[in-house]
């Protein structure tokens, strides 16, 4: 097989584009912030744990497959759950629409075990989305 061959920098015929600009650099962004027990992995066991719990409940199936499925989903999301937090409050990164979902989610929850007509429920929880994420993110604004 023969060599190619390479056109040499800056014998191009057709017109040149302007050279760049140096890019601009991002500020570093800061370390993102350590939970209170810091070496030890609890936030990562918690979704190690939460993540066998679902593969075990999918396998067992039943009522008791039916509880581990539900205390995986759970484990694993207050573990995400706390990380975000974590995150928001520190000012490192926003999470207010993931941070103000949950009291939405639980009001839709209340009004629906309460019986509440189903035009109420979509409504009520999205007035409590979005109050929740104006005042999560005002405070993460003045965190940041």
């Amino acid at each position: 097989m023969g060599k190619r061959s390479r056109k040499q920098r800056g014998t191009e015929t057709s017109a040149a584009a302007p050279p760049r600009a140096p890019a601009a650099r991002r500020p570093a962004r800061p370390e993102r912030p350590r939970a209170p027990w810091h070496p030890f992995p609890l936030v990562e066991l918690s979704v190690l744990i939460g993540l066998v719990l679902l593969v075990w409940g999918l396998i067992r199936g039943g009522e008791d497959g039916a509880v581990m499925l539900v205390l995986g989903m759970a484990l694993a999301s207050l573990a995400g759950l706390e990380t975000a937090l974590r995150e928001h409050f520190s000012g490192y990164r926003s999470h207010a629409l993931l941070i103000a979902s949950l009291p939405a989610v639980f009001v839709a929850g209340a009004l629906f075990f309460a019986r509440a007509p189903w035009v109420v429920i979509p409504l009520a929880a999205g007035a409590v989305l979005a109050a929740g994420f104006v005042l999560l993110r005002r405070a993460f604004r003045t965190r940041h």
